[in-house]
């Protein structure tokens, strides 16, 4: 893992966001890819929990991390419209001291706007040391940063992430969607967890979607942004540039 952190061979791939009102891309997901020397693709899953484990998550992360603001500084000198970048954080890092830090120090040797730097913690993550990610969360509101929930409604958690925490975005899990042309429930709890957020001022995102009657039900119900296969796979940072 160190030699392939060395050679380059951990990618970053950008999914876009779409403003459903509009069709636009307004942002896009950060993932990382393993790409062998050979061109074989190892998914993230089958390496992700080992990077939490053995803690080397944080240099995969801050590698991430610092390849996309490189991006977005580009960007931002080749005079294009500012897109936030949502970025995956791992549980290990609300228990390290010298987040903040180290993320600043990134931000502002790029001079990249903190609030188009999105932060993103999956609900799964609130399971354990509730205590401690609240802070963390409040942490990332105080320093700057956007906070996006992912995963929502997958956990037992989710009302009391609500009324507990200052999130700006709320990521409904794919499974609601995957029911939503059979299930009238799955088709409720997605409408009433839109509106809800609303009255929060709270944005939502759906992820997964995969086909037009799911993409026309989300706009239909008031949802704002959607990420999935109907739009866009992950692609390498290249293919996204000439997207935007």
């Amino acid at each position: 893992m160190e030699d392939a952190l060395l050679k380059g061979e951990f990618q970053v791939y950008l999914q876009p966001k779409y403003y459903l009102p509009t069709g636009e891309i307004v942002g896009a997901e950060a993932l990382v890819r393993w790409v062998e020397p050979s061109g074989k693709i190892i998914p993230p899953d089958n390496f992700i929990p080992l990077f939490e484990r053995n803690g080397f998550i944080i240099q995969v992360d801050f590698y991430v991390y610092e390849q996309v603001m490189k991006r977005m500084q580009k960007w931002k000198q080749e005079g294009r419209r500012p897109i936030c970048v949502s970025v995956n954080v791992s549980r290990v890092h609300v228990r390290t001291y010298d987040f903040f830090q180290r993320l600043n120090e990134l931000i502002e040797k790029f001079q990249i706007p903190k609030e188009y730097f999105e932060l993103e913690l999956t609900e799964t993550i609130m399971g354990s040391a509730q205590g401690m990610t609240k802070d963390f969360i409040q942490e990332c509101k105080k320093q700057g940063y956007k906070v996006s929930i992912d995963d929502f409604g997958s956990g037992y958690s989710s009302l009391n992430l609500l009324k507990d925490l200052p999130v700006d975005i709320l990521k409904i899990d794919k499974g609601f969607l995957d029911e939503t042309a059979e299930s009238e429930r799955s088709s409720i709890i997605v409408e009433q967890v839109v509106e809800m957020a609303k009255k929060m001022k709270i944005g939502t995102l759906c992820e997964g979607v995969e086909t037009l009657k799911q993409a026309e039900f989300l706009k239909g119900i008031g949802c704002d942004m959607a990420q999935g296969y109907l739009f866009s796979k992950p692609i390498p940072m290249e293919e996204f540039e000439k997207m935007i």
